[in-house]
């Protein structure tokens, strides 16, 4: 059974009880995504490491790699 039947099944029983149906799959995907950031920089502020900071450098190289430079004029 994939997430789409297992939604449509939970539909059913909850509106058969009387109850409000469950959230769609994928919902609230962005909030746990986010919650999971913050408790991560949350941890690395408690143990005394940088927040974030392989993240900007490994951006930084990654701008530097594939800058488009402009060509000298002839």
């Amino acid at each position: 059974m994939d997430a789409i039947q297992q939604q449509m099944f939970d539909c059913y029983r909850a509106i058969a009880r009387g109850e409000t149906p469950p959230p769609s799959p994928g919902r609230h995907d962005w909030e746990v995504l986010r919650g999971a950031r913050d408790r991560q920089r949350f941890e690395a502020v408690i143990a005394g490491r940088p927040v974030g900071g392989r993240r900007r450098a490994l951006l930084r190289a990654l701008r530097a790699m594939f800058a488009r430079r402009p060509r000298p004029v002839r």
